[in-house]
């Protein structure tokens, strides 16, 4: 029964994943285009996007690895939709929260950005190998400053009594980071997550961390190559990584319910307004890491987007963790 429970919720979860990270997607692409002074396409466009290319054939170009360029974009699908398996939505724990942690939740998002690396390799194409060498400098430059921001609420987490695994997501949401600080706390929690609002641009590929598509550059970068079914699964899983990237923001930094605060307590009323609340904080972060900054910035070049990370939000993340621990001490 546990089986078919987990199988069952994890075809829902990259359902609902994919369709609020497409709907998310068209309201962000609007949004944008009205900051911009542009009418911008219908928020159904991304729908509209994968239906076509799913019905177009694939093409595999000449030269191409072809088994390795076929199985990337499956590979990405499937490992952004096994982050919303470790992740908690919606108000509630996550559905294979007891089987990992935030250290697998950190792994996980490594593997779409290589599978994105290896297509773009598969495909034989100059341009898309210029894009896989961007992607792997950007990726491994974020990769220091979400890690920081991840040992500094584990490390604040872990000083508490009584408290279980401090990677668990359940124990994250159990103890919110902002209940456990005093003034000098706050403040480094706040750097930290301005630290993880400026990653998450970067695991979303968006501008100005677009350095690995960049199409007035590269002509598409990675995907410039891929078409029709296969183009259409990486379409997918960047926008499910993107939805499970705000939601990891939102489960780190905002894990809080409304229902406890209304005072109500039936369980379908409950779910029902925590559900909504979740999309809504959702929203909130979505338009203030992606939508915001891209319509206020141009594209960075390759080394001002690895310095940004590797020196700028890396210092930010360990001032941030260093302010914590001396807010513990001196409350201590």
């Amino acid at each position: 029964m546990n089986a078919v429970i987990i199988i069952f919720g994890s075809a829902v979860l990259v359902f609902i994943g994919g369709f609020f990270g497409m709907l998310y997607r068209g309201i962000d692409r609007k949004l944008v285009a009205h900051m911009q002074g542009r009418v911008g396409p219908p928020i159904v466009q991304p729908f509209r996007d994968v239906r076509k290319l799913l019905m177009k054939e694939n093409i595999i170009p000449d030269g191409a690895i072809s088994w390795l360029f076929n199985a990337a974009p499956l590979l990405a699908l499937i490992s952004t939709g096994s982050l919303l398996l470790f992740i908690p939505l919606f108000g509630q724990p996550a559905l294979l929260g007891r089987y990992g942690d935030m250290i697998l939740v950190l792994y996980l998002l490594i593997i779409p950005s290589l599978a994105f690396v290896v297509g773009g390799f598969a495909s034989s194409s100059p341009y898309a190998t210029v894009g896989a060498q961007r992607e792997m400098i950007v990726m491994m430059s974020y990769e220091a400053p979400l890690a920081v921001v991840a040992l500094g609420i584990a490390w604040r987490i872990s000083q508490v009594p009584g408290a279980a695994n401090p990677f668990l997501m359940s124990t994250i949401g159990e103890y919110p980071i902002w209940n456990l600080l005093g003034p000098v706390g706050f403040i480094g929690a706040l750097l930290m997550l301005f630290t993880l609002v400026v990653v998450t641009v970067g695991e979303a590929a968006k501008v100005p961390f677009d350095v690995a598509e960049a199409e007035t550059e590269i002509a598409g970068g990675l995907l410039v190559e891929y078409s029709g079914r296969n183009l259409s699964l990486f379409y997918l899983s960047d926008v499910i990584k993107a939805f499970a990237m705000t939601s990891l923001v939102v489960a780190l930094f905002i894990p809080y319910n409304l229902s406890p605060a209304l005072g109500i307590t039936a369980t379908v009323a409950a779910g029902v307004i925590d559900g909504l609340f979740f999309l809504v904080k959702v929203f909130v972060v979505m338009f203030v890491s992606i939508s915001l900054i891209r319509a206020g910035m141009a594209r960075f070049k390759i080394s001002q987007a690895s310095t940004v990370y590797v020196l700028a939000m890396t210092a930010v993340a360990l001032v941030g963790m260093l302010l914590i621990w001396a807010d513990f001490v001196i409350r201590v």
